[in-house]
């Protein structure tokens, strides 16, 4: 079977589609149950028409076994449908989840403001509709009519009284829509902004605790949760008011119902039998209006969490997983790079243009603000708002499949990131540990002798982002697993920030190394020792290149208007020049 066009638009729809078997077989379940529903009510009839007429014991008894077997079967079916949907459900998690996964990664990664745990909590919480009772009210709801047409064939008013409560109904769930939803969306909002407040300062519990911020810091939230507060109370009074009016409609009905199935059984109309079948059924054709009622918000909360979840993942759909390339061998070329960031009206990096052939060492100058960390994150190909040309052996990064060519790639930013796990594991990238090749990127960074002193060796966990690690130690770390397994391109951002000096000539020494291999290295400093490892120096300054070629050469061109006029901040070297 073809599938359309309209389940083309995301892998969601796609998905959701490809279960349309599952979906096809809940209907014939829903269809049996209700049917069945209809039992009680014709066991009703007969009992008070048939039975107690006849006085037939037989009677009574062969109903009866024949009522038990109609419920078993209804109860298989809605067991069976319950169960069909639970493993629905299960499914498209299954399915879905390693793609929202990366989508939600890259989305967070491109600084859209896309939350990962919000992305999983939307797929969480279509599951959960799909598996609940709200799933139930729309397979239950086309029934409806059938009720309402049995109630006609007791009695016409009995009829039209089912329709204008069922008009009611559906005119307070449209009414419960229409002014609930802005409050309810202020209030998770609301709610989101204090979470979000607080969960960020806790991250830095020791800089607020040691200088005295927290009380500073708990008035804003108070102010951020006392306004959650107001506005989830706001929305929770509209749907208590909704939901009392609810009851009485329901309660209302049923008693309703009743009286008028008296009425009629006083006039002779209908029998006494259904005078009680009719207020049985009447409810149970309401019954699904009522649930849809009652579920209508989880169903508007699920349409937007499929919204959202929707344009993630056709805004970052799954790369091509046959796209191979051949491994690369580090030549970088920039053409006119303009990198520019949200807020900020002038670009970081203004028409940025460099080329570096494989296996150079590259130092990148200039002082706080010129736009080097964003050089760094363009190189890698992890800038979101880039134009121009960043080219990796002659192709453009971002059409690399970042799975292939993560291992050829080397990463230290300034703030290292390190992970829950063991040494070995951080490393080694949390993926298959290599003893050798971990022992080897420990002891280009000069980190082997100092890791063999803890109690664990390699397998000592570091806690929670490497908490339970000095700066400096997390530093090597890091530079460890920048230069892990063989890669071709090594950004360094600020690598000797927090090294001392023996940790520094354990870098240069390993940049050396990586040279000898012909790897290409870009070291991101403020420190001058870093120029006599190099063999190119590049100098930003305002997002600019004001300077880029040969090491000897740029000093030169740097020392000849200093030799003409030299100055006391000239006096401290080329490198100071540029820092």
């Amino acid at each position: 079977m073809k599938t359309p066009d309209f389940f083309k638009r995301s892998e969601l729809t796609a998905t959701l589609w490809s279960f349309r078997r599952e979906f096809l077989i809940v209907g014939a379940f829903s269809m049996v149950a209700n049917v069945l529903m209809l039992t009680p009510t014709l066991y009703m009839l007969q009992v008070y028409d048939r039975v107690l007429a006849s006085q037939s014991e037989l009677t009574l008894v062969a109903m009866s076994l024949l009522a038990l077997f109609l419920f078993g079967v209804m109860a298989f079916a809605e067991w069976m449908r319950s169960r069909l949907l639970v493993s629905t459900g299960v499914r498209l998690d299954e399915q879905l989840s390693t793609q929202v996964f990366n989508a939600s990664f890259e989305a967070h990664l491109s600084q859209a403001g896309a939350n990962p745990t919000r992305a999983f909590g939307d797929l969480i919480q279509i599951r959960q509709f799909l598996t609940g009772n709200g799933i139930f009210a729309f397979f239950d709801a086309p029934w409806a009519p059938i009720y309402m047409a049995v109630l006609f064939m007791l009695h016409p008013m009995l009829g039209f009284m089912g329709i204008v409560f069922a008009c009611i109904q559906a005119a307070l769930a449209w009414f419960g829509h229409r002014h609930t939803l802005a409050p309810s969306e202020a209030a998770v909002k609301a709610s989101a902004d204090a979470t979000s407040f607080l969960q960020g300062k806790l991250r830095n519990a020791e800089v607020l605790e040691s200088m005295g911020m927290v009380q500073n810091l708990q008035t804003r939230w108070a102010q951020r949760h006392q306004t959650h507060l107001d506005k989830s109370g706001q929305a929770q009074h509209l749907t208590h008011r909704i939901t009392a009016w609810s009851k009485f409609i329901r309660y209302s009905q049923q008693s309703l119902a009743l009286g008028a199935g008296a009425l009629l059984a006083i006039d002779g109309q209908i029998t006494l039998g259904g005078m009680i079948a009719a207020s049985v059924l009447m409810t149970r054709a309401l019954a699904p209006i009522d649930m849809l009622v009652g579920s209508w918000r989880q169903f508007i909360g699920m349409r937007y969490a499929f919204a959202r979840l929707e344009k993630m993942l056709l805004d970052y759909p799954p790369r091509d997983p046959a796209l191979k390339r051949v491994a690369p061998t580090g030549a970088v070329t920039l053409q006119n790079v303009l990198a520019s960031a949200p807020g900020r009206a002038d670009p970081i990096l203004k028409s940025v243009s460099i080329s570096v052939s494989a296996g150079s060492v590259v130092a990148v100058l200039g002082p706080s603000g010129s736009g080097k960390s964003t050089l760094a994150r363009v190189l890698m190909g992890i800038w979101p708002d880039v134009s121009g040309e960043v080219l990796l052996d002659g192709l453009p990064i971002s059409s690399w499949n970042r799975v292939e060519l993560g291992p050829y790639l080397g990463y230290l930013p300034q703030d290292i990131e390190l992970f829950e796990g063991s040494i070995a594991e951080n490393i080694a990238r949390f993926g298959k540990v290599d003893p050798a090749l971990v022992i080897e990127a420990a002891q280009s960074a000069g980190l082997h002798d100092m890791i063999l002193r803890f109690p664990k060796g390699y397998d000592t966990p570091i806690g929670e982002a490497g908490n339970l690690l000095s700066g400096g130690q997390r530093q090597r770390i890091g530079l460890a697993r920048a230069v892990y397994g063989t890669p071709h391109l090594i950004v360094l951002d600020e690598p000797n920030a927090n090294l001392d000096d023996a940790g520094e000539a354990a870098l240069f020494k390993a940049v050396q190394q990586l040279k000898a291999k012909g790897r290409t290295v870009f070291l991101i400093t403020h420190r001058p020792a870093a120029v006599a490892v190099a063999d190119t120096i590049v100098i930003l300054r305002d997002g600019q290149v004001v300077a880029n070629g040969p090491r000897d050469a740029v000093i030169a061109a740097m020392q000849a208007p200093r030799q003409a006029r030299p100055s006391p901040a000239q006096a401290n070297g080329p490198a100071a020049v540029a820092a």
